[in-house]
């Protein structure tokens, strides 16, 4: 279905910012982008969508594997025991002794969901853990090689406290995205409560209320 996501400000990083902007897609395309009257008076079909804040690219979780296999993601269920944030270091080698099959792959779902409310699209592999590289493909974020990280390794030492913000330690917006929004792209990308991308670096990828995933709306904050 035919959808113009519209919202303040668009960031398509690579141009310049479009005021009162829409994206339009189709399936997984973006078919569309632009100031949001033209481009919805040339979809006057679409179902629109009107959303706060900025549209940005989909973002790329530079340290995924990490955060994946070197992480535990809890349970809700396990919030008294475990609290709710990602569990690494000393507190994840002393629990991952453990951890059984069943665990274990649930700790990796729900890594990777957390890294949706993140805006994130993209992941830098490779994922030689099968039940990661299984988790990933179902999800349908999309497995980057850490070749196109431009030298950045993505791999982060034990000491380092978990951090699923791609825009953590000071990124910029077009070194945290993994591609611009441009007319013909997939459709991969999100919606920050933000004015600006001033403030979108200031307040981090947590900012995000919506994520979509080659054109679905996979991710929205309630």
């Amino acid at each position: 279905m035919l959808t113009v996501h519209a919202a303040p400000l668009v960031l398509p990083v690579g141009a310049g910012p479009v005021e009162r902007g829409a994206v339009a897609v189709d399936g997984d395309r973006i078919v569309a982008l632009g100031p949001y009257e033209a481009v919805a008076a040339a979809h006057p079909a679409a179902r629109v969508r009107q959303w706060p804040g900025v549209i940005a690219p989909g973002l790329r979780q530079r340290h995924a594997e990490w955060l994946l296999t070197r992480c535990y993601h809890p349970d809700p269920r396990e919030a008294d025991e475990l609290g709710a944030d990602p569990l690494s270091g000393e507190a994840f080698a002393r629990l991952a002794r453990e951890l059984d099959a069943t665990r274990w792959a649930g700790s990796v779902r729900r890594g990777l969901q957390q890294m949706l409310r993140y805006g994130t699209t993209h992941l830098t592999g490779p994922f030689r853990d099968p039940v990661v590289r299984t988790a990933v493909s179902r999800s349908g974020l999309v497995e980057v090689p850490e070749g196109a990280e431009k030298g950045v390794p993505g791999s982060v030492s034990m000491g380092r406290a978990a951090d699923l913000d791609p825009l953590a330690g000071g990124r910029d917006l077009p070194g945290a995205v993994h591609a611009p929004l441009v007319t013909g792209a997939r459709a991969d990308f999100a919606v920050f409560d933000v004015p600006d991308e001033a403030a979108l670096v200031a307040a981090g990828a947590g900012a995000c209320v919506v994520t979509v995933l080659g054109g679905r709306l996979v991710y929205r904050r309630r």
